[in-house]
Formats: C-alpha cells, structure tokens, sequence
C-alpha cells in the first residue's frame, strides 16, 4: 500500500511538471511568435495579410501541443496505468 502512495505522489509531481513546463513553453512561443510578427510587420506592412494567417495557424499547432500534454498529464491523473502495473506486481 506504501508503494502505491508513492507512485500516486510522484504522479502528482509529474503531472504539475508537464502542465506547468508545457504552459511555459507554450507561452514563451506564442510570445517570440507576437514579437517577431509586429517586427516583420513593422519593416514590410504589404505583408501583413500573409504573415497574420500564418501566425494564427503557427499559434494553433502551438497551444495544439500544449492541450495533448494536457490530456496526457489527465490521463495520469484519472487513469493512472501505472498503479495497475504496481498491484499487479505486488499481487494485490
């Protein structure tokens, strides 16, 4: 039982590192992203039409990256497979 406690809480740190480093990563992304895009904008305002498309379809394969290690890190949380994987081996 001790050992599945244990698997449960470095579950639960797992699962804060995945969302919290993906939430960050998806930021800093989105955020170079924006910066760059009003740069661009700024030296050529003829391509702003074309550049603005391609940064709402680069910000959706970003946030879309983010949102799977979401649903990861909530299988982790509802559906742990790896305390099953623990009470097989303990036989319990």
């Amino acid at each position: 039982m001790e050992l599945i406690a244990h698997v449960q809480g470095l579950t639960a740190i797992a699962i804060g590192l995945i969302i919290g480093l993906g939430a960050l990563g998806a930021c800093l992304g989105i955020g170079i992203m924006g910066s760059k895009f009003l740069e661009s904008a700024a030296r050529q305002p003829e391509l702003v039409p074309l550049l603005q498309g391609r940064m709402f379809l680069l910000a959706g394969l970003i946030d879309a990256a983010f949102i799977i290690g979401l649903a990861v890190a909530l299988l982790f949380a509802f559906s742990n497979p790896l305390i099953e994987a623990v009470r097989a081996a303990t036989g319990g």
